[in-house]
């Protein structure tokens, strides 16, 4: 499984970069206005950090003005990932842009036909907010489920990206479940390292290493 940090802050992605276990970042309009810079800033520092998938959301919501935005994106580095929401125009815009080779992130996915929708497209990768659908009292995970199903049952090579990830049983999930990535902001991947124990023991190992040291 490969991890991507959900982040649009600079320093998060390379503190997290130091660990070794990141494979890519996503980015969105929301978290790119925490920076208080612009896309392509961003995007194009990040594209320095980290060798790997870097998603790029466009802000247009028609087909004709989201081409024009993701070919604007796409010259900002090899590894820009074109952002596009679940939408007829967006879904318009994913087979354009497959079609020329261009990577895609179909984002805000909530049910499993539109995740079939964008596999039926060439999207890269799909984006179900497992998160935001357990706000709901809905089970997230079952989207995820159900999405690996289907795209094994018909040899569709979208990736599934596990998005709105909020704590590591989620990733524990997903993981499971088959998730080709899991995508989570900054704390919830630095919660990954810990456990109780883990840190009762090495505590308990440093105190006894001091004790033989008198």
């Amino acid at each position: 499984m490969e991890f991507f940090i959900d982040t649009g802050i600079v320093d998060e992605i390379k503190a997290a970069a130091k660990w070794g276990i990141v494979d890519g970042v996503t980015t969105n309009p929301t978290l790119i206005a925490k920076s208080g810079r612009t896309q392509a800033d961003v995007i194009k520092e990040i594209c320095a950090i980290i060798d790997g998938p870097i998603s790029a959301e466009v802000i247009a919501t028609d087909t004709v003005g989201m081409l024009k935005e993701a070919r604007e994106l796409t010259k900002i580095h090899d590894n820009v990932v074109i952002k596009l929401p679940l939408t007829a125009d967006g879904i318009s815009a994913c087979h354009a842009l497959s079609s020329d080779g261009i990577k895609t992130n179909v984002t805000l996915c909530f049910s499993a036909n539109q995740a079939l929708l964008a596999a039926k497209v060439g999207a890269t990768y799909i984006s179900p907010f497992i998160g935001r659908l357990d706000d709901l009292g809905q089970d997230g995970c079952q989207l995820i489920e159900e999405i690996r199903t289907i795209y094994d049952n018909y040899g569709f090579t979208t990736k599934i990206l596990a998005a709105s990830i909020r704590h590591p049983m989620h990733v524990r999930d997903v993981a499971m479940i088959g998730a080709d990535v899991a995508t989570m902001p900054y704390k919830a991947m630095e919660q990954l390292f810990h456990h109780p124990l883990t840190d009762r023991g090495l505590e308990q190992f440093l105190a006894d290493h001091a004790k033989s040291q008198k």
